[in-house]
């Protein structure tokens, strides 16, 4: 852990406040008294409710739903004690400020990272312990009740998921923790946790109702790399300096607004030449090219990953015959016109370019909510929409190079440039919270990347967008013909 500036000497310390904040959390009632009637008594009403189900449906002969509720209610049990994680999280710091309890603390010979790192501990080790011991619980009495045990692995998943679940969780609460004024205003921004957390709990169900429990190793890695981008979140924008000093903000536009017109105007770097289009792309671009440079490569990279794998996925789970005859490229191109997946615009140049303009915009401003995940999906999604129509053609029999050059190329020229670049430009948007740059503010490295996603929006990826949507719309069907006849 040498990159976070810790020493071998630093752990003691970490421990000792984890222990006082534990302590502390032991003594409050308001916390102590759910998670020990929860951690006796849920367990208990679980295994009656699975028992009920299983009679429920027993007399049904649906004894498959009775299999797939005990995993379920396994995962329930083992979720609900940690929620308790993001109540105590919320309050480390904020309440602490409150409390004004929080000097003495910040005056301690503790760094920021071995602050951060102690009630970070502190906030996750009650309630995962109660969590584990209401899983344990909840085991023992399904078997005792119905002879049921969940096999070692299932049981494994669901204890390293909860973990993850809890990791997330506090992550997020300590970040809010760090950077609210108060304690009113944290348990609002709470919902940005609690609502995701409430769709991943949903999502998983779905999975262990179909029984396919591979998949959660999937989750458990996709929450790892959330966990492990929140707490880098708040590693970087932790400051016990702004926690003293940050008083109750105002909501103002007007501030944000005006400094975002001040760097679109005039960026730095550009000093002395006044705002035109001849500037723009012949300094401003350069110098956003120069500034994106690693997130184009990543994004790039992201691409051709996505289109690898639709061509994966084409190979694995190709499409039943009846579905093929319209990506066949003997079809008339007039019978292809027809197709609609529900997901894709008409073939009509205004239609296009709404569509691909609308999905990179609002990718784009997801962007920093969701740490550059949202851009990226884009991407992956339409390269591997394009990979799975090659895979497909394939299968076919057919080459797929032609059926590339005649259906994607032409308008594909345009229209993957212009979304890759914006990608990038979204990308680092989304990075910006997690990586720090020293004498920098933060807000002004957000308002500077905004400032240049517009110009790329709006002076490069418009007008290749465009460009594209009539070619796909007039020419591309005109090549295709040509090519196949």
């Amino acid at each position: 852990m040498n990159f976070l500036g810790l020493g071998r000497e630093s752990f003691p310390l970490i421990l000792t406040l984890a222990r006082r904040e534990l302590k502390d959390a032991l003594r409050d009632w308001r916390i102590v008294t759910p998670i020990a009637i929860l951690t006796i008594f849920f367990p208990w009403l679980m295994d009656i409710a699975a028992q009920l189900a299983r009679d429920f449906v027993a007399r049904y002969g649906a004894y498959i739903i009775a299999e797939r509720m005990y995993p379920f209610l396994l995962m329930v049990v083992g979720f609900f004690p940690i929620t308790f994680s993001l109540v105590i999280a919320l309050e480390s710091f904020v309440g602490e400020k409150e409390r004004q309890s929080l000097e003495p603390l910040l005056a301690s010979p503790l760094s920021d990272v071995e602050l951060y790192l102690g009630k970070f501990l502190a906030s996750l080790l009650l309630p995962l312990i109660a969590s584990f011991c209401e899983i344990a619980i909840y085991v023992i009495g399904l078997f005792l009740s119905t002879g049921y045990s969940p096999p070692p692995l299932l049981l494994l998943q669901v204890v390293i998921l909860t973990f993850c679940e809890a990791l997330v969780m506090v992550a997020g609460a300590v970040v809010i923790s760090s950077t609210a004024t108060s304690v009113r205003a944290a348990n609002l921004l709470a919902s940005f946790i609690i609502v995701p957390m409430a769709l991943v709990v949903q999502g998983v169900s779905i999975i262990m109702f179909w029984a396919h429990y591979s998949v959660l190793w999937y989750v458990v890695a996709a929450l790892v790399m959330v966990a492990v981008l929140l707490m880098r979140m708040g590693l970087a924008l932790f400051n016990r300096e702004h926690l003293l000093t940050r008083q109750v903000e105002r909501f103002n536009l007007s501030g944000p607004l005006k400094r975002l017109y001040e760097l679109f105007v005039h960026r730095p770097g550009v000093e002395g030449k006044p705002f035109s289009l001849s500037r723009v792309y012949r300094y401003d671009l350069m110098l956003i090219f120069r500034d994106i440079k690693l997130a184009l490569l990543l994004t790039c990279l992201i691409a051709i990953g996505g289109l690898l794998l639709g061509v994966i996925y084409a190979f694995r789970y190709p499409l039943p015959p009846q579905f093929l005859r319209y990506f066949n490229p003997d079809t008339k191109l007039e019978r292809m016109r027809e197709l609609n997946l529900g997901i894709l615009p008409p073939l009509q140049t205004r239609a296009i370019f709404l569509h691909n303009f609308r999905s990179l915009t609002l990718s784009s401003l997801l962007s920093l909510i969701t740490l550059g995940l949202m851009p990226a999906m884009v991407i992956i999604l339409n390269l591997g929409m394009v990979g799975f129509f090659l895979g497909e053609v394939a299968i076919m029999g057919q080459n797929p190079w032609i059926f590339l050059m005649a259906f994607v190329l032409p308008h594909g020229i345009f229209e993957v440039p212009a979304a890759v670049i914006t990608a990038a430009t979204a990308l680092r948007i989304g990075a910006i919270p997690v990586s720090p740059e020293a004498g920098r503010d933060l807000r002004d490295r957000l308002l500077l990347s905004l400032a240049d996603w517009l110009k790329v929006l709006l002076f490069v990826a418009l007008p290749l967008l465009l460009i594209a949507a009539f070619i796909e719309a007039n020419l591309t069907p005109l090549v295709a013909g040509w090519f196949y006849g």
